[in-house]
Formats: structure tokens, C-alpha cells, sequence
């Protein structure tokens, strides 16, 4: 199928040190941010430690898509199209502005599949985040490997369970952003050419982390707080240029969180909050 010696590969781990500066928070904060971005030693908003360790591989060791290639941590896989398609974290502590910290990744398993358009390889990586109290947030990242298809043909549309409360523009510059905040490379976000001639999409794809970021800030102001959990899955790509939705359906134990656009879902989430005495 592709040839690749998937145990070989389970159980790899890497460190990366990181943080976020006051600088970079007020970046991040343009983006994604309400009210006043927070200063040095502020706490920092959940899954803002996604802009704390960029990935900084030299340019001869980027693909054409504009993603590091694998070999070191991830596997090398073959099949040219790579998707982060969702993730689950357990948040233990708040980090701050200007926190060293530490992240520790560890391949969970690598698993080669048959789907209903071809070969796929899916990569599961847990990854603890430390700051200088400790532990912090553990984190699953779930990342599918795929072929390119000829043509663009789009998962079965779901829709959205209620009406949006919100409804977020999706600019190429915004694309632009969160990619430079991210330092993510990966060009579906922002090279129209390639993303339409090469991996055949019909516009620029809405990066999945910034829609989830999105859907934690809309539990996080629902509740008044941070879940404690918080989980997430790609159920059908985001187009810039059309706003991003974002609905919610209160659940006995959870909240539901979904982005969308024309009515239909695009991500779907979960927030959990734990029990108070």
C-alpha cells in the first residue's frame, strides 16, 4: 500500500521548547482574541500553545505542500495529501505569557487503512505540554495521510443542529495570519494556484486548529471558563471567503460545538467541564 514499516515508527519521541511571548500574544491575539490581549504573565487563552513551538525545518526540508517532510518524528509517508484531522486535550493548568515550556511527543500508532477513496494512513501523536509549574495539557493529535484525489468531491453534508449565534468573516488575510502565527507553510491556505491545480479544492481551505480555537473561545465565553476537556474532528473542509458559522447544542453532560458554512457542518467539538462541589 505505501510500502512504509509502520512499527518501526511507533513509540519515536521528540522534545520542543517554546512559549508564547507578549509580542506574539498580541499576534495571536489579532486574530482570535476579544477584549484586551493579555500581557506578560496574563494567563495565556486555551489552545494559544499551538503558536508556542513552531516548526522551524529548513526550506530544502519542506514538501511541495509546504509541510516538513517526515523522517524525524513522523513517518515519511507517501500519500501526498495531509490533514490534522482532530484532536483531544485534557487541560490540568493555565500556561502564562512569556511561560518557558517544554513539549514532549510520542508516537501512539500508526495504522494503514482502505477508505471509501483510497489508500489512507492515519498518525496518532500524544504530546504533553509542561510549563515551569509542570504539567500542563495533554494532548492526542490525530493526523490522516491521503491520496489526491482528480477531482473535488465533498463528504456527505451535515447540518448544522441549531442556528449559528455567530458568524465569523474568513479572509485570505485571516488565512494569512493565523498561518504566519502558526509558522505553518502548508499551502491550501494560501497559495490559490496550487490549492485548485494540485490538490483540486475549490478555494483556500480554513486551517481545522483556527476553527477549533474559535469553538473553544465560544465554550469558554458560554460557560465563563475554560473546559477542563475539550476534543475535536473535521467532518467536511472550511472555504475562505464564505463566513465561518459557529453553532452550539448544550448536551446533559457536554457542551456541542460546530463551525459551519451554508448550513452545513464543518467541524464538529466537545467541552467538558469538570464537576464543582
Amino acid at each position: 500500500m505505501n510500502k512504509l514499516n509502520t512499527e518501526a515508527w511507533v513509540g519515536r519521541e521528540a522534545v520542543s521548547l517554546g512559549g508564547v511571548d507578549a509580542i506574539q500574544a498580541q499576534h495571536i491575539h489579532s486574530i482570535v482574541g476579544t477584549g484586551e490581549a493579555p500581557r506578560l504573565g496574563d494567563a495565556m487563552p486555551q489552545l494559544w500553545h499551538w503558536c508556542a513551538f513552531p516548526n522551524g525545518a529548513p526550506m530544502n526540508r519542506l514538501g511541495e505542500d509546504g509541510h516538513p517532510k517526515g523522517g524525524t518524528l513522523l513517518p515519511p509517508v507517501s500519500l501526498p495529501r495531509r490533514m490534522w484531522a482532530g484532536g483531544a486535550l485534557t487541560f490540568h493548568r493555565n500556561l502564562s505569557v512569556g511561560e518557558a515550556l517544554e513539549k514532549r511527543s510520542r508516537v501512539r500508532a500508526v495504522t494503514e487503512k482502505m477508505g471509501k477513496t483510497g489508500p489512507m494512513i492515519l498518525v496518532t501523536v500524544d504530546q504533553e505540554i509542561h510549563g515551569e509549574q509542570g504539567l500542563a495539557i495533554e494532548e492526542r493529535q490525530d493526523i490522516v495521510y491521503l491520496e489526491i484525489p482528480d477531482s473535488y468531491t465533498p463528504p456527505q453534508k451535515r447540518d448544522l443542529p441549531t442556528a449559528p449565534i455567530e458568524a465569523i468573516e474568513t479572509p485570505e488575510t485571516l488565512l494569512f495570519r493565523y498561518s504566519a502565527v502558526t509558522f505553518n507553510a502548508h499551502r491550501i491556505h494560501y497559495d490559490l494556484r496550487y490549492t485548485q491545480e494540485v490538490e483540486h479544492y475549490p478555494g483556500l481551505v480554513v486551517h481545522g486548529p483556527l476553527q477549533a480555537t474559535y469553538l473553544m473561545r465560544a465554550a469558554t465565553q458560554h460557560k465563563g471558563r475554560a473546559p477542563m476537556f475539550f476534543d475535536f474532528r473535521g467532518v467536511h473542509p472550511m472555504f475562505s471567503g464564505t463566513p465561518c458559522d459557529i453553532s452550539m447544542q448544550q448536551g446533559e453532560d457536554a457542551l456541542s460545538l460546530f463551525t459551519g458554512q451554508n448550513g452545513h457542518q464543518c467541524m464538529q467539538a466537545r467541552a467538558v467541564w469538570e464537576e464543582t462541589v
